[in-house]
């Protein structure tokens, strides 16, 4: 069966002296493998197309039976080439896609995670906000996409500590658990603002130190918590350059 829709492009890896084989993100069919044969030859059709995180417009063969799909087609739906360009929206990217490829099973077909994720790569690709204080926003709202929300539990003006609840995924002045992370004022108010809205204004909250880090490290924490097998991400050897 033919199968044409979009795909965004997870991982790749070599096949043989020409061929790549891509795990891709697609709107029809989830997660799947795709090979593309001879795609890395200088005057093959796909060359250039195959890039993480490029969004695509593909045709390809599918047999329910076979674990790697044949792509036929293959044209770009999006362009977003400022994410290969610009070191910290590439490094942002990178680590976001890495998540993003964790979170899923092969063949799983999740639409919400498939539309949030091309929404965030062409937003991240004409955005001009500070790129390393986008990442902790990415993680909340994949939590929020992937059904683990974070539940607020007090308010902004509270003069109590903020926690980070991990097993309850609550954020609030209660957290006298083993699983409980203290939180800098800063770090519960960007918590909070992306939790109760998508405003941009988020991203001018003045982080201090390693406080960004440390956040990006908590819900992390959250994510290893409640979703099983997932790994440290390589790519943040590059994201990291960026919160030191």
């Amino acid at each position: 069966m033919l199968v044409h829709t979009v795909a965004i492009i997870l991982r790749t890896v070599d096949y043989g002296d020409s061929s790549k084989i891509l795990t891709v993100l697609s709107h029809e069919d989830g997660k799947i493998a795709l090979i593309a044969h001879s795609a890395k030859k200088p005057k093959n059709k796909f060359s250039g197309l195959i890039e993480v995180g490029n969004i695509l417009d593909v045709v390809y063969y599918l047999k329910k039976n076979r674990s790697v799909q044949i792509l036929k087609e293959a044209s770009y739906a999006e362009k977003t080439f400022s994410l290969r360009q610009d070191f910290e929206k590439m490094a942002v990217s990178l680590s976001a896609i890495e998540l993003i490829e964790q979170l899923l099973h092969q063949s799983e077909v999740n639409k919400p995670l498939f539309n949030f994720t091309r929404n965030f790569l062409t937003w991240l690709d004409d955005s001009d906000v500070p790129t390393a204080s986008i990442f902790p926003y990415l993680q909340i709202r994949l939590i929020n996409v992937m059904g683990l929300g974070l539940q607020l539990q007090s308010s902004e003006n509270s003069n109590s500590p903020y926690y980070l609840n991990i097993e309850h995924g609550t954020v609030g002045t209660k957290g006298a658990t083993s699983r409980s992370y203290k939180l800098t004022d800063n770090q519960f108010h960007y918590i909070a603002k992306t939790i109760q809205s998508h405003n941009s204004a988020v991203f001018n909250i003045p982080f201090a130190n390693d406080e960004l880090k440390e956040l990006v490290t908590y819900l992390d924490r959250y994510l290893y918590f409640h979703v099983e097998g997932l790994r440290k991400r390589k790519s943040d050897v590059i994201f990291e350059q960026l919160l030191n």
